[in-house]
């Protein structure tokens, strides 16, 4: 475990895909201290973490509320699955329809402004998605449904030769355009102790 010098509050999402670390300020003009990013995930990356000292902190100055307003639109893609699917299929399956359709709205799109943006090399390693659950089927045709009637481009993933509908995924938009379209859908999660390693 590692120890730092100030408070830190770190988010971890299951199966270890993300780990974000913020400094907690105590005061508006406090400098924060930020982790350095790891914008590169290899075999030892978790090692790299862990061997992380107080001295390999940089303090870097707070943000100011400009900065904090430009972060909450940030270019986000969306991908739902479904709960039905991920408690009955292998987890690698339900994962792999999930990078299907993710793939498939990026690269429909490719010419949209911004997915290029979402793509393009200096972004390319800070890509943003959300991944959300609804409970079977017929919850995610309506949202399919809900989405094609707001005009918000997205692909629902059809698993062939089953025809079944798996998942679905947005091109990549600016976070307020479309994050009213998805505020009442739960994170997807799936306990650790469930997953057969």
């Amino acid at each position: 475990m590692v120890s730092l010098a100030a408070p830190f509050r770190c988010i971890s999402f299951q199966f270890h895909l993300t780990l974000s670390c913020t400094a907690i300020r105590s005061t508006p003009s406090a400098t924060s201290i930020r982790a350095p990013a790891l914008s590169r995930l290899s075999s030892n990356s978790m090692s790299q973490l862990v061997s992380a000292s107080a001295a390999d902190l940089t303090p870097v100055p707070s943000q100011n509320d400009a900065s904090e307003a430009e972060s909450s639109d940030v270019l986000i893609q969306y991908v739902v699955l479904r709960r039905d699917l991920i408690d009955s299929w292998p987890l690698g399956s339900v994962v792999t329809q999930g990078c299907h359709a993710s793939v498939s709205a990026i690269w429909s799109h490719r010419e949209d402004p911004d997915t290029t943006q979402y793509c393009s090399p200096e972004k390319i390693d800070s890509m943003r998605k959300v991944t959300l659950e609804v409970k079977g089927e017929p919850q995610i045709l309506n949202l399919s449904e809900k989405l094609t009637t707001g005009g918000v481009a997205h692909k629902l993933w059809i698993e062939q030769p089953e025809n079944i509908p798996t998942c679905l995924a947005t091109k990549p938009y600016p976070k307020s355009t479309i994050s009213t379209y998805f505020k009442k859908l739960k994170l997807c999660n799936k306990s650790l102790s469930a997953v057969n390693l």
